[in-house]
């Protein structure tokens, strides 16, 4: 049986004051790349590895992301793991955005105030298509380690125990 986190990723924390490897129990999986910006010391360790400006610079970190994420897997450090496993994915759907959107900008125009922190287009409308085909190369290469993270047996098993270890604590947090 699955379990599911019980509560989206928490933006309310304090991130400057909180490091993760010590408090642990504070930590949200949340969705996708949700907090991969925020979550120290790991943010600190895995984003200067974090390129894909070329198919090589994106082979070369995304190989240093997931033996990151194996170290952490290997120290039993989830938290680290997840990050690094967003990483990955943050290397995919950022090139991705490249590779459509030479400039990275995929839509026109500022966010309305009243759309600010929601997802999607935010009610702007979306700027032509630009392929790079460089950048699609190298969003092929993070979408594949990834993919490797997200299905590796050891992390999903953590992934299983840390929520429910922590997802009760989590439901009192607010």
């Amino acid at each position: 049986m699955k379990i599911k986190p019980s509560k989206a990723f928490n933006y309310e924390l304090d991130f400057e004051k909180i490091n993760f490897r010590e408090n642990p129990a504070q930590y949200r999986v949340g969705k996708g790349e949700q907090g991969v910006l925020l979550v120290e010391p790991y943010k600190s360790e895995i984003l200067p590895y974090w390129k894909f400006k070329t198919p090589d610079i994106a082979k070369e970190s995304s190989d240093k992301i997931y033996q990151l994420f194996q170290e952490y897997l290997a120290q039993e450090d989830f938290v680290g793991a997840d990050m690094a496993r967003k990483f990955l994915q943050m290397g995919y759907t950022r090139s991705r955005r490249y590779a459509n959107h030479r400039t990275g900008k995929k839509y026109k125009g500022p966010v309305p105030d009243d759309k600010k922190g929601q997802s999607g287009a935010h009610g702007r409308k979306e700027l032509p298509r630009d392929p790079d085909p460089e950048k699609a190369r190298s969003a092929e290469i993070f979408k594949e380690k990834w993919q490797l993270a997200k299905e590796n047996a050891t992390y999903k098993e953590m992934k299983e125990n840390f929520i429910a270890t922590y997802s009760s604590k989590q439901t009192s947090d607010q």
